[in-house]
């Protein structure tokens, strides 16, 4: 898949989906295009002088799809999602983002079968 379709899956079909796993690439892909509609917002808001508004809207719109991908990611490694709540701290954002980044479980865990055997 394109960035901008893991994008999408994430947006479209796992608005609100906190059950199952997510493969390294959907939350990879979704952080990274995320991460540039933010870029891209900050730098217009910024041209026309409108302080945080459209940051804001884009931040509150994405709040339940980043939070649902991270539980899902975690799943992927057998965690579970409220280790989200680490991100309060900045050793617990470090923690966080070695945990996504690391391999899935193979086969099925707890949380489902390996979303990368599926595809």
């Amino acid at each position: 898949m394109e960035p901008f379709n893991w994008f999408m899956n994430v947006v479209t079909q796992h608005y609100f989906d906190f059950e199952g796993r997510a493969r390294r690439a959907e939350f990879w892909w979704y952080t990274l295009v995320y991460f540039i509609f933010a870029v891209v917002l900050g730098i217009i808001q910024n041209i026309l002088g409108l302080g945080t508004i459209l940051s804001s809207l884009l931040n509150l719109g994405l709040l339940l799809p980043s939070l649902s991908v991270g539980a899902r990611r975690l799943h992927d490694i057998g965690r579970s999602g409220w280790w989200q709540l680490l991100g309060i701290t900045v050793i617990g954002i470090v923690v966080l983002i070695y945990w996504w980044a690391q391999p899935g479980a193979d086969g099925q865990n707890e949380y489902g079968a390996n979303p990368k055997a599926a595809a």
